[in-house]
């Protein structure tokens, strides 16, 4: 669901106008209500602020892609050439792409070095800068299955 379809559901069950919502994100009424109509999108670190302030998982303002994705790195399963792993035995993990796991261990041990090694890629298939494909990432990455148990308080920073 896009966001301008679930920030006024979510508005409403915190019983907030546009108004209010304006005010604890310091942006006017007419952004809120531009966010809402579709004429724009909130920022990546805006989605985040939004998140804070209506108390809901950042994730749930995240428009979900179509279908399976990988649970380490989001990308759809959809994508071409887009393979399950393979476990340590050989067969494959349905969690999993054969980019993030091969042979039953990930290729990635932390999410700052998986988010590193997927920036350009995220860059090229959407056209958004590295800083917000990172924080895009940043925000979207700690929801997946994989990342659930772990603790992660460090940010990737790129050299520009």
């Amino acid at each position: 669901m896009a966001i301008k379809d679930v920030l006024p559901v979510l508005r409403k069950q915190e019983n907030m106008t546009q108004a209010e919502l304006a005010a604890q994100l310091y942006v006017t009424r007419q952004a809120v209500s531009r966010w809402e109509n579709g004429e724009t999108e909130p920022s990546i670190d805006m989605v985040k602020l939004i998140a804070y302030v209506l108390q809901v998982p950042v994730i749930e303002l995240f428009e979900a892609p179509e279908g399976p994705i990988c649970q380490s790195c989001g990308t759809p399963f959809s994508v071409p050439d887009m393979e399950r792993s393979t476990n340590g035995d050989g067969s494959k993990n349905p969690d999993y792409c054969q980019w993030c796991y091969q042979s039953g261990a990930f290729t990635q041990e932390q999410m700052d070095d998986l988010i590193e090694a997927n920036v350009p890629y995220f860059v090229k298939a959407t056209g958004i800068s590295p800083e917000v494909a990172v924080s895009y990432l940043g925000a979207f990455l700690p929801n997946l299955k994989r990342w659930q148990h772990k603790s992660h308080s460090q940010r990737v920073h790129l050299d520009g």
